[in-house]
C-alpha cells in the first residue's frame, strides 16, 4: 500500500494535464494559509513536524504524537470584508500509538449588493464556504518516512447557488532527527464536486508542494524552503501594464523567461529561536512579490513577519503579511495544550 501511494505521488509530479493555479478551479479557499506560523513563513510551508495540529490541514504526513490533545484556533481578517479561520485537534489512542486528526476551515466573503441584469438594485447577499477534514498518518516501519492522508468534505454557498464536494490530501515526509531535517511532498485537493453550483462540474484546486527545512547546528535558526504549484511549470504570465511602447507605437510585452518561472514557485522563510517560548518568524513569497509589485515603487509585497509566545500551556501567535501598498492581512492564532 505504501509503495502504491509513493508511486502515485511520483506520477502526479510528472503530470501537468490536470494542473491548477488560481482562477482555474473552484473551492480556492482550500489553499489559503491555515495559521499565523505558516503565513509568517511566506505561506504553504509544509515541513513543520511538531505540536501544532493545524499543520496537518496542509500536510497530513505531519500528524504525530506530539499533537496529542492539542487544540489550535486561528483567525484572519483577510482582504476587504473577507474573514476566514481554521480549527484543528488531534488525539492519541489505541495504547497511545495512533493519532487521529480533525480540522475545519471556513471563509466568509461578507455582504454584497445585488443587482439585476438591468442594473437595478435587488436584495443584498453573502457567501461562505467550509471544509471538514479527517486525517491519519503512519510511520513506514524501520524507516524515517511518514505517510498521511486527509479526507475532506467541502460545502460552498454563493448567493443562491450551493455546491458540495470531497477531496483527499496525500503527504510523504522524511524526518531525520540527527540533523533536525524535514523533507516532504504533498498532493493536495485530489477530488471532485459531488453537486455543482449549476450544471457544470468544476475541477478542484489541485496542487503539488515540495518542502525542506532544517534547524542550524549551534544557531537558533530554522530555515524553510518551499516549492509551490509544482504540478504546473508556467505560473508566470506577461503583465499588460508592464508592456513597453516605443516612439513608433510598437508594443513589446514583458519578457517572462525560465528564471522568472522558477523563482515564482519559491517561498523562503526563517524562524528565530524555534524551540523557545518566544520566537520570531520571517518569510518571503516570490510569486506574490512579483505579481503584486508596483512598477517604480517600493511596496514590500510578498514580505510577512510574525511572532509567537508561550504562556504555560497556551501559545499565542500573530503575523502581519504585506500583499501590496493597499492590501495587508493580520493572522491571529491560539494553541492550547489540553493535557
Amino acid at each position: 500500500m505504501i509503495q502504491k501511494i509513493i508511486l502515485f505521488l511520483i506520477v502526479m509530479l510528472t503530470t501537468s494535464a490536470i494542473a491548477q493555479v488560481g482562477g482555474r478551479s473552484t473551492y480556492q479557499f482550500l489553499n489559503l494559509v491555515n495559521n499565523p506560523r505558516q503565513a509568517a513563513l511566506g505561506g504553504k510551508v509544509v515541513t513543520n513536524y511538531d505540536y501544532d495540529p493545524t499543520q496537518a490541514l496542509f500536510n497530513p504526513a505531519s500528524i504525530n504524537p506530539d499533537m496529542d490533545n492539542q487544540l489550535s484556533i486561528n483567525y484572519s481578517n483577510y482582504i476587504g470584508d473577507v474573514n476566514y479561520g481554521t480549527a484543528a485537534y488531534a488525539y492519541l489512542w489505541d495504547r497511545r500509538t495512533q493519532v487521529l486528526h480533525t480540522g475545519i476551515t471556513y471563509i466568509n466573503y461578507g455582504s454584497f449588493d445585488g443587482y439585476d441584469e438591468n442594473g437595478e438594485p435587488t436584495s443584498s447577499f453573502s457567501g461562505g464556504e467550509v471544509a471538514l477534514s479527517f486525517g491519519h498518518a503512519r510511520n513506514i516501519a524501520f524507516t524515517n518516512f511518514h505517510v498521511g492522508v486527509n479526507v475532506k468534505l467541502i460545502s460552498s454557498k454563493l448567493e443562491q447557488y450551493s455546491s458540495f464536494g470531497g477531496a483527499l490530501d496525500i503527504g510523504v515526509m522524511y524526518v531525520y532527527d540527527a540533523w533536525d531535517l524535514h523533507i516532504t511532498g504533498v498532493a493536495r485537493n485530489l477530488g471532485t464536486q459531488f453537486t455543482p453550483y449549476d450544471e457544470v462540474y468544476e475541477p478542484l484546486p489541485f496542487e503539488l508542494i515540495f518542502g525542506i527545512s532544517q534547524t542550524l547546528e549551534n544557531i537558533p535558526i530554522r530555515w524553510h524552503f518551499t516549492l509551490e504549484n509544482m504540478q504546473r511549470w508556467r505560473v508566470a504570465f506577461p503583465n499588460p501594464n508592464r508592456a513597453e511602447t516605443d516612439l513608433e507605437g510598437n508594443t513589446t510585452e514583458e519578457n517572462v523567461n525560465f528564471i522568472d518561472n522558477a523563482f515564482r514557485h519559491m517561498i523562503v522563510g526563517i524562524e528565530l529561536f524555534p524551540e523557545k517560548g518566544f520566537n520570531i518568524r520571517l518569510g518571503y513569497n516570490l510569486r506574490r512579490a512579483e505579481e503584486l509589485r508596483i512598477i517604480e515603487q517600493r511596496s514590500f509585497a510578498g514580505i510577512s513577519a510574525g511572532f509567537s509566545i508561550r504562556l504555560n500551556k497556551i501559545r499565542l501567535s500573530y503575523t502581519y503579511a504585506k500583499y501590496n501598498a493597499a492590501a495587508t492581512s493580520s493572522f491571529f492564532g491560539l494553541n492550547m495544550n489540553l493535557q
